[in-house]
């Protein structure tokens, strides 16, 4: 079983900054973790990604001002958010793949910017 537990959410201002952190526990044969996000009335949507072995990937409408990280003796992902727009706001669930291909997801954060 994996326990994945989000914190870092809040409120800020456009252009303000957040940094989001997800601490994975349990069994955990991680393949990759990231960040998924889900607005009121919108698809949930992956953010970023990073894997194993440190290759990442974004939304095209993140790149550039948002940047994830791991460190995996701390089995924790980060989620460091820049230029914040009021369309960032959502809840943002960290997501782990295990080698298996299992995924799993916290019980997410909430980002509100304002504008």
């Amino acid at each position: 079983q994996v326990r994945l537990v989000e914190s870092g959410g809040g409120l800020v201002q456009a252009g303000g900054s957040l940094r989001l952190s997800c601490v994975a526990s349990g069994s955990i044969n991680a393949m990759a973790m990231g960040w998924d996000r889900q607005a009121p009335g919108k698809q949930r949507e992956l953010v970023a990604i990073i894997t194993s072995g440190g290759s990442t990937n974004y939304l095209d409408s993140v790149k550039g001002r948002f940047t994830i990280s791991g460190d995996n003796a701390k089995s924790t992902v980060y989620l460091q958010m820049d230029s914040l727009k009021p369309e960032d706001t959502a809840v943002y669930y960290c997501r782990l793949i295990t080698t298996r291909g299992s995924v799993f997801w916290g019980q997410g954060t909430q980002v509100t910017v304002s504008s």
